[in-house]
C-alpha cells in the first residue's frame, strides 16, 4: 500500500510545505511552499542561510535610501522565495508585514513592491501568492490586487465562516483556514485534547464547512487547510484543494504505510449538499459584526497578527545588527 502522504496526493490534494527550510522541501517534494515571519525567523538562525541575509543587507544599503531596513526586509523575504522556487514546481506564498493588517492602501502598495522585487529576480507574478491577514482591510486589499493587478493572494489567519465568505466574494485565489489554532482554542476552553473521531475536531469541521460551501456555489477560491497539530486532522481533510503541512507531520505521513486514507472532501458531491441554499454577501458592517460575535475567531486572529508582528520586529533587529556591522 502507498504511504499516507502518497495517498493524500492521489486523492487530488496539492501538498504544500509549511516550512522555510530548503532541505525539508527537497526531501518531501511539495508542489507549493508557504512562508511566514515565524518560519523565516527560525530559518534565519541557521548558518546555512546567512548568505541570504548578507545579500539582502547589501541590497538594502544600496537601494533603500531612508527606508533601508524596510527594503532589506522585503528583499530578504523575496530571496527566500526565490530559493524556494528553485526547489518546488509551483508557487511560494510571501507575506505582507502583519503590521499593515488594518491598512488597505499600505497593504496594496507593499504587495506591489514585493511582486516588483520578484520580477527583478526573474520570477513572474504567477508563481507568487501574496499572503495577507484576513481582516476586512486585508480582504479589500486582496480584491484590488486580484482584479486590478492580476496578483494572486493567499488570505491567512482565517478562523471563521464569515472570513471565508468575504474572501470568496472578493475573488481571492486561495484561503488558509488554520485548523490547529482552532483546535488549540477549544482544547484550552474545554480541556478536551483528543477527538475519537477526527471529523469532530472543530478545526476540521470549519474547513469542511467552508470547502463544501465554496464547491456548492461554484466559487473559484480554493481552500488550503493549514496549521495542523496531528496527522489525524490532515487525513480527515484528504481531498481538500491544498494542505500545507509541517515537515514533522509530512514525515509521519510518509512513514505510515498500513493505513488506507479515505477521501473526506469531494468537489463532485459538495454541490449536491443542501446546507447552503443561498449565497451569502458581506458588507463591512456585517463582516465585523459576525467576526466580533465569534469569540474564537476574534481572539485567534488578533493573537496571530500580534505573533507575526513580533517575529517581524525580531527579524528587523537581526537585520539592524548586520547593517550596523557593515556600516
Amino acid at each position: 500500500m502507498a504511504n499516507s502522504l502518497e495517498q493524500i496526493r492521489a486523492l487530488g490534494t496539492v501538498v504544500v510545505a509549511d516550512t522555510g527550510d530548503f532541505e525539508s522541501m527537497k526531501s518531501f517534494r511539495p508542489t507549493d511552499a508557504t512562508t511566514n515571519p515565524s518560519l523565516m525567523l527560525a530559518a534565519a538562525k541557521l548558518p546555512q542561510y546567512s548568505h541570504l541575509f548578507d545579500k539582502a543587507v547589501e541590497y538594502g544599503k544600496a537601494h533603500g535610501g531612508k527606508e533601508t531596513l524596510e527594503t532589506t526586509l522585503d528583499y530578504l523575504c523575496v530571496l527566500f522565495g526565490v530559493e524556494i522556487l528553485k526547489i518546488i514546481p509551483g508557487r511560494v506564498s510571501t507575506e505582507v508585514d502583519a503590521r499593515l493588517s488594518f491598512n488597505t492602501e499600505a497593504s496594496i502598495k507593499k504587495a506591489r513592491q514585493i511582486i516588483a522585487l520578484y520580477a527583478k529576480e526573474g520570477i513572474p507574478k504567477e508563481r507568487v501568492l501574496i499572503k495577507l491577514a484576513t481582516t476586512w482591510e486585508g480582504v479589500k486589499a486582496a480584491e484590488v490586487l486580484e482584479k486590478e493587478d492580476g496578483i494572486h493572494c493567499n488570505l491567512t489567519l482565517l478562523f471563521s465562516f464569515a472570513q471565508a465568505v468575504a474572501c470568496a466574494e472578493a475573488g481571492v485565489t486561495l484561503i488558509s483556514p488554520f485548523v490547529g489554532r482552532i483546535y488549540d482554542y477549544y482544547v484550552k476552553k474545554t480541556g478536551k485534547a483528543v477527538y475519537e473521531n477526527p471529523a469532530d475536531d472543530p478545526g476540521v469541521q470549519s474547513v469542511t464547512t467552508i470547502y463544501n460551501y465554496y464547491k456548492h456555489h461554484g466559487y473559484k477560491t480554493v481552500v488550503m487547510g493549514a496549521s495542523f497539530r496531528n496527522i489525524s486532522e490532515i487525513k480527515a481533510l484528504a481531498g481538500c484543494d491544498l494542505l500545507t503541512i509541517a515537515p514533522s507531520l509530512l514525515a509521519q505521513l510518509e512513514a505510515e504505510s498500513t493505513v488506507k486514507v479515505e477521501k473526506a472532501l469531494d468537489a463532485a458531491t459538495a454541490p449536491q449538499k443542501d446546507l447552503f441554499a443561498e449565497k451569502l454577501h458581506y458588507d463591512e458592517a456585517k463582516f465585523r459584526w459576525e467576526l466580533n460575535e465569534d469569540e474564537m475567531a476574534t481572539e485567534k486572529l488578533a493573537e496571530g497578527i500580534r505573533k507575526f508582528a513580533a517575529d517581524v520586529r525580531t527579524l528587523e533587529a537581526l537585520i539592524k545588527s548586520k547593517l550596523n556591522r557593515i556600516t
